[in-house]
């Protein structure tokens, strides 16, 4: 759609075909004789459906809705649902690249990735609830902080720059790889509650939410590591209850980023929707091998990520 609802689509099309061609500093006026001021000022006028730059012909935020994207979306679904199930993550550490790749920036990849999050914390929760490996007390306290920290975050990505966004993903994903590298996980171990321990996980919560709402992850590749190493959590309680204390911040983060025009809702609902239905095999593969191979494998599955994710933000710098 035109940037200018009063333009005939001609006529604009017209006088975007002229500003790629001049590509010049000096001063342009749109179609209705209306002073923009420079070619490069009249490239920031966007859309506000989206944030899709319209000016110059360029659309920095165009998702691949082929049928070959539809089945990436879908694949993609299938494999976040496991990891999920298996680890206790939301799967954003996986939908966000899948969506940058697919034609989303950093900042929209995140927001659809949050909202693809809840159906998919969902189907895991139940089924570790469903074994008794949930800590609903520490949840709940962790979710406390997660809400008001999910705010901030889904405020901070509708204003940090994208290169911004793309370096705090890589280093998010070295403080988990290290934390994970550190862990010894324990299968019978359980949290204890007292005083230091309620602050703690509300102090915790608020941190992964921010965190959260920033990345578009749902905070479980925090949350379990957290609640092991700091909190004395088994494996198994720790992903049970980090899938538990995201769904609710999912949600309310999702509404804010949806305000914003952050949301592409249909990869939201492809990606969430699959990964729902196959997150409980996950759950079961999680059950089936030793604390310390999963986490090794939690570990060499994030270090691959770090990989992809370091180059691109290396070639976001160079261009």
């Amino acid at each position: 759609m035109c940037a200018y609802p009063f333009v005939s689509a001609r006529t604009y099309k017209g006088f975007v075909a002229d500003c790629c061609a001049k590509r010049t500093a000096t001063p342009v006026c749109h179609p209705t004789g209306h002073r923009l001021g420079s070619v490069s000022e009249a490239n920031t006028s966007t859309s506000r459906t989206g944030g899709v730059s319209q000016v110059d012909g360029l659309q920095e935020n165009h998702l691949d809705e082929s049928p070959r994207g539809l089945i990436i979306m879908a694949v993609v679904g299938v494999a976040v649902g496991i990891l999920s199930g298996l680890f206790g993550i939301g799967g954003g550490t996986v939908i966000v690249p899948a969506l940058v790749w697919l034609g989303l920036t950093q900042r929209h990849a995140a927001a659809t990735s949050m909202m693809a999050i809840v159906p998919t914390a969902v189907s895991g929760v139940v089924s570790y609830a469903m074994e008794g490996d949930v800590d609903w007390v520490a949840a709940a306290l962790v979710f406390c902080g997660m809400f008001v920290g999910g705010q901030i975050g889904s405020w901070l990505l509708s204003k940090l720059p994208e290169l911004v966004l793309r370096w705090a993903f890589v280093l998010f994903l070295v403080f988990v790889i290290v934390n994970q590298a550190m862990s010894n996980p324990s299968r019978d171990a359980r949290i204890v509650m007292h005083a230091g321990t309620i602050a703690g996980l509300v102090a915790f919560g608020l941190i992964a939410g921010i965190l959260a709402g920033l990345l578009g992850i749902g905070g479980g590749a925090i949350c379990v590591p957290a609640l092991s190493i700091l909190f004395g959590a088994s494996d198994l309680i720790a992903r049970g209850t980090s899938l538990l204390a995201m769904f609710p911040n999912a949600i309310t983060t999702s509404v804010a980023n949806v305000r914003r025009h952050l949301v592409h809702v249909k990869a939201a609902l492809i990606i969430g929707i699959t990964a729902a239905i196959t997150a409980p095999l996950g759950t079961w593969i999680a059950a089936a091998v030793s604390p310390r191979a999963g986490a090794i494998l939690f570990t060499v599955y994030l270090c691959v990520l770090l990989v992809r994710s370091l180059w691109v933000a290396i070639q976001a710098i160079r261009r």
